[in-house]
């Protein structure tokens, strides 16, 4: 299976008789699938229907979708009550003969409340029948846009994942080949400590330095770090060739290299072996970074 990110955008729309429909989907990432549609009133079965298919679809990010409907051509119609004009005509008319004014102008009667009527078109039960079903084909479009672009990102974050994951193995490599880990050398320098220490300190007992020698040396062998560091290495390029929605064990394993970072950088005996630690926290870091946008 392919690798696929959760960040991605698509489009679809179309016309069903006289009314134009389209969807807008947007995708960024988050910790499981968060949906979030939004239709206009009486389309309930379409959210339903949506829902469904992404649901099916897709397994990790925060979705939003948008659907919106519009009526082609004319969609507003102009009318003027014309009973409640008479009326109110004959009523104002009325009035200002009483009064003694001349009589109101039409304009000013147009002006009042009600007496001028703007129509929208409506939809039919059936126009939001057509409507739905045309427009889930087209969310399922949109869909399958969808996901092809967040395959198309996710191969760029396999390439990324991939280099760090080449230096990280680069930097266990040269940890393996440090002269300061060799066993002679931990001997060498623990020998010249202790040394120094029983010729400053004359009442010391040299069976306890020695002892106390032999649990540094332990405490400062990192082969257990670095065997499990090529491990998480190996773990994590199975993930990425496996394909499929493998983000949360890619950050389990992040997590994983990281702890081990930094044991390396606690039980260092040696300036270089630190180097070589932080320079491993550095990629844990960019390679954890890559992962939170994979599905």
């Amino acid at each position: 299976m392919s690798l696929a990110s959760m960040t991605g955008f698509a489009r679809a729309h179309g016309l069903t008789g006289a009314w134009r429909w389209a969807w807008e989907i947007r995708s960024v990432n988050a910790k499981g699938l968060d949906l979030r549609l939004r239709v206009p009133n009486g389309f309930d079965a379409l959210d339903a229907g949506a829902r469904a298919a992404a649901t099916k679809a897709l397994s990790r990010g925060s979705v939003s979708g948008t659907f919106t409907v519009t009526r082609e051509g004319d969609s507003i119609s102009v009318g003027i009550n014309q009973p409640a004009l008479r009326t109110l005509y004959a009523a104002a008319r009325e009035a200002a003969t009483d009064l003694g004014s001349a009589p109101p102008s039409l304009d000013a009667l147009l002006g009042v409340k009600g007496i001028v009527e703007v129509i929208e078109a409506e939809q039919s039960e059936g126009d939001r029948e057509a409507i739905a079903r045309d427009a889930l084909t087209g969310f399922e479009q949109a869909l399958r846009d969808l996901s092809s672009m967040r395959l198309t990102e996710g191969a760029a974050l396999r390439a990324i994942l991939t280099e760090r994951l080449d230096g990280i193995a680069a930097l266990i490599a040269a940890a393996e080949t440090l002269p300061e880990r060799k066993l002679e050398a931990i001997k060498a320098r623990l020998a010249e400590q202790v040394k120094a220490l029983a010729e400053s300190h004359a009442g010391l007992d040299p069976e306890r330095l020695h002892q106390e020698a032999v649990l540094l040396a332990t405490k400062a062998d990192v082969r257990e770090e670095l065997d499990r560091l090529t491990a998480h290495v190996a773990a994590a390029r199975d993930l990425l060739a496996q394909g499929g929605p493998v983000g949360r064990k890619l950050d389990f394993l992040a997590q994983e290299f990281n702890r081990e970072a930094n044991t390396l950088c606690s039980k260092s005996n040696a300036v270089a072996l630190t180097q070589i630690g932080l320079d491993l926290k550095l990629l844990v870091d960019q390679f954890r970074e890559q992962i939170a946008n994979i599905e």
